[in-house]
Order: structure tokens, then C-alpha cells, then sequence
């Protein structure tokens, strides 16, 4: 947790905005997770995301749901995604946050999520997103995760009245995940033109850092969220992009050059 509070403290100090990646554990395959933290970083990451594939992901489109289908299918768990990070991590300057859901967190030990927790932080990684989890229903999660350690980050939507973004923003560690449309993950050709005023509402109420996902596909797009917001989170199109490589070092080789290209944007 207090890894991605300083991250975000050096990059405000600076006037940076923070470049905030998505892949997910196992795809194109469990033996590329670890290079890809490294390539990521090394072309411009301040925050990595890394996702444990499940077979249910209700906040995900297509593009997220295959990466999750193919780690799924080469029988990737939970466990051997969180050893691919640790096994990176000496290396890696840039906080590691981990996307789950509510399942994947039972399954590993029916303990509100202590047992994954635990052993996520012990492989370095500082923070949790999990989508199915409303602020309503966080406070064992959040429970656990503070005897951990780790940053339970709360996602609020463009359509969170004013009362529930105040709680949400109270409520999350690290940063607050702004969600820029309603539905699920994708690469769109255009952000919605509430998106900004959207930012500018709850900038009124927080000085958490706010990150924006859902959406941005491309360095205009990306650049354009980040004169609003502290940072920027690009899921889709990066595994859009890594999906048109032929190999695994070529799929590593196009996230490295997708990243670059926003990097220069944001």
C-alpha cells in the first residue's frame, strides 16, 4: 500500500500522470507473464495490473474474457499467477495491484480473502481490485486486506450519485478506479463526452489520486484523460495489440511498443 502511495506522491511532485497497464496471469502464457512486468516497466509503467483468469469475469468484454479463456485452458490458478510475479519482483521498481473476483478469493480459503492476501503480498503485490465486490459488501475484504497490507481499491461508475462517491472515495486505498462507461471493458473509438465533468465532480470531494480504465484504446484517448486524472489504466487494446504477435516474444516485443506510445501521450 505504501508502495503506490509514494508512486502516485513522486509522480504528482513531478507533474507525471501515471501509466497503468493491464495484462492478465497466464496469457499468452504463464512463462510471459513475468517478462511482460519487466517490458512493461521498462517502456513506461508506473502501476502494473495483472489479472487471475476466471471464467466468469462480469466486468470484462471479449477482448479480457479470451485473454482469461486462454490462461484458463492452459490451466493457470491463482497460485502459479501470484509465483510469476514474485518471481519477478526483486526486478521491478513499479507497484504490482492484482484484478480478481469474489470466487477466485474463496476458493483459494473460504476466509474473506485473508489466505489469497496474504499470499499475494508475500509475492510483492501492493494492492486488489475486485469488481463483484460493492462497497456495501467490502468490509470483511477490507478487514482482511488491512492485516495484509494491501490496498482494497473501489471502482465507481459514471452513473455513482453523490453520496456514493463520497463513500467510495473514503473507502479506497491507493487510488480510486474510475470506471469511464457504464458496461464492460473494451478498446472504444471515442470516450463518452460526460467523462470530464464526470472527473471534475469527484475531484471535488477527494484528493485520492483517480484513475480512469474502461475504454482508452488510444494515445489521444489517453492523453486526453490525463489532464483530468492522475492516471491512466489501458486493459483492451494492449491485449488487442499483443494479440496480432505470432509468437510469445513477439507478443512481449508488442506491449513493450504499445506502452511506449502512450507513455509519450500521457
Amino acid at each position: 500500500m505504501e508502495s503506490i502511495r509514494g508512486t502516485f506522491e513522486r509522480l504528482r511532485r513531478a507533474r507525471r500522470r501515471a501509466l497503468i497497464p493491464f495484462i492478465m496471469g497466464g496469457d499468452p502464457d504463464l512463462a510471459a507473464t513475468g517478462q511482460l512486468l519487466l517490458t512493461l516497466e521498462a517502456a513506461g509503467a508506473d502501476l502494473i495490473e495483472v489479472g487471475v483468469p476466471f471464467s466468469d469475469p462480469l466486468a470484462d468484454g471479449p477482448i479480457i474474457q479470451a485473454a482469461a479463456t486462454r490462461a484458463l485452458q492452459r490451466g493457470t490458478t491463482p497460485h502459479q499467477v501470484l509465483q510469476a510475479v514474485r518471481a519477478v519482483r526483486p526486478r521491478l521498481r513499479a507497484p504490482v495491484v492484482c484484478l480478481t473476483y469474489w470466487n477466485p478469493l474463496m476458493q483459494y480459503g473460504r476466509d474473506n480473502g485473508q489466505a489469497f492476501l496474504k499470499a499475494s503480498r508475500a509475492c510483492g503485490i501492493e494492492g486488489v481490485v475486485v469488481p463483484d465486490v460493492p462497497l456495501e459488501e467490502a468490509g470483511p475484504l477490507r478487514r482482511a486486506a488491512e492485516a495484509t497490507g494491501t490496498a482494497v481499491i473501489l471502482l465507481v461508475a459514471p452513473t455513482s450519485p453523490p453520496a456514493r462517491l463520497r463513500a467510495i472515495a473514503r473507502a479506497s486505498q491507493g487510488f480510486i478506479y474510475y470506471v469511464s462507461v457504464t458496461g464492460t471493458t473494451g478498446a472504444r473509438r471515442a470516450l463518452p463526452p460526460q467523462l470530464m465533468e464526470g472527473l471534475r465532480q469527484l475531484r471535488l470531494i477527494t484528493t485520492k489520486p483517480v484513475c480512469v480504465g474502461f475504454g482508452i484504446s488510444t494515445p489521444a484517448q489517453a492523453a486526453a484523460v490525463a489532464r483530468m486524472a492522475d492516471g491512466v489504466i489501458v486493459g483492451s487494446a494492449l491485449l488487442q495489440a499483443m494479440g496480432q504477435a505470432r509468437s510469445r516474444a513477439g507478443a512481449i516485443s508488442a506491449a513493450g511498443r504499445f506502452i511506449a506510445r502512450l507513455r509519450r501521450a500521457v
